[in-house]
């Protein structure tokens, strides 16, 4: 009889937990994660109407959306669902501020996360046709990237507002790029890379350019050199979804609503090479993975 009535009191508190109005639950839900939201809804019917709720994606939308769509070239759909536009703005990089950068949402955390065009870069002799082309390729998200004819001196630098990212996150900066057949001159000497806020002493990291990774360069050097430097900390490219290959240049921690700028420095070593054969999309910023 006794454990008749504790099933009772347990199937009760569960009956009436599934009685709570789909507001409450749909507030509950905004409080969890976009990841979180997802599960939950397949608990029941009712979790899964209040999980589509704008009341829960309004939440796990940034606070200035309205604001960053507004710069879009092309908008968004007004008649999507605040869930519809999540998701949308996960799989769909728009192209805000004439062009010049992409904003799009991390899918598990609703990160802000931006690309930064190579038009918004500086680029050592950029301006020089000689050095550099600027030219339209179908698989790129912006109008132009940059064509890297031949330079002595490679140097990339960009800059972004903290203000415009998610405050209490642990960023990475990638450089998205490709090679064509005339790939050289990267081969040897590594580039070295410095993200930090301005004013202030940054990361510092070695990267390689080379898409043929870690194993062919070291074979290179030693060639030419007869040894190879133990570098645990040189970072490699690696193949992106897209068919573009990136390389991280460094992290950064945005702390509250800072009024500053972060720094994206990057400046292969001087070897005296002649470099030539890729082409830059631009610069990533997005959240730290893991």
């Amino acid at each position: 009889m006794a454990r008749r009535e504790r099933n009772t009191e347990s199937y009760g508190s569960c009956s009436g937990f599934h009685a709570l109005p789909e507001g409450c639950i749909a507030n509950v839900l905004s409080l969890t994660s976009p990841k979180d939201a997802c599960r939950l809804s397949s608990v029941s019917p009712m979790f899964n109407s209040a999980a589509g709720s704008d009341t829960v994606w309004e939440r796990f939308l940034p606070s200035d959306y309205r604001d960053i769509i507004s710069r879009s070239i092309d908008g968004a759909d007004p008649f999507l669902s605040k869930k519809e536009l999540y998701f949308h703005l996960c799989q769909v990089p728009i192209l805000i501020d004439s062009g010049t950068k992409s904003f799009f949402l991390d899918k598990e955390t609703g990160k802000k996360c931006f690309m930064l065009a190579a038009r918004d870069l500086f680029i050592e002799g950029g301006d020089r046709p000689e050095y550099w082309e600027w030219i339209s390729i179908a698989k790129s998200r912006f109008r132009e990237v940059a064509k890297l004819n031949w330079i002595h001196r490679f140097e990339v630098r960009g800059k972004i507002k903290c203000s415009m990212l998610s405050s209490g996150t642990k960023y990475s900066a990638y450089i998205i790029y490709t090679c064509n057949s005339r790939f050289q001159g990267f081969y040897y000497e590594p580039a070295e890379s410095l993200v930090g806020i301005s004013g202030h002493d940054g990361q510092k990291r070695t990267v390689c350019f080379d898409p043929r990774g870690a194993m062919y360069n070291r074979t290179r050097y030693r060639r030419r050199h007869g040894s190879v430097p133990i570098d645990h900390n040189t970072e490699y490219p690696k193949l992106r979804a897209d068919g573009w290959m990136e390389v991280e240049l460094g992290e950064f921690l945005v702390e509250g609503e800072q009024d500053c700028n972060m720094e994206i420095n990057l400046m292969h070593v001087e070897g005296g090479n002649c470099m030539k054969g890729i082409m830059i999309q631009g610069i990533e910023i997005r959240p730290k993975s893991g």
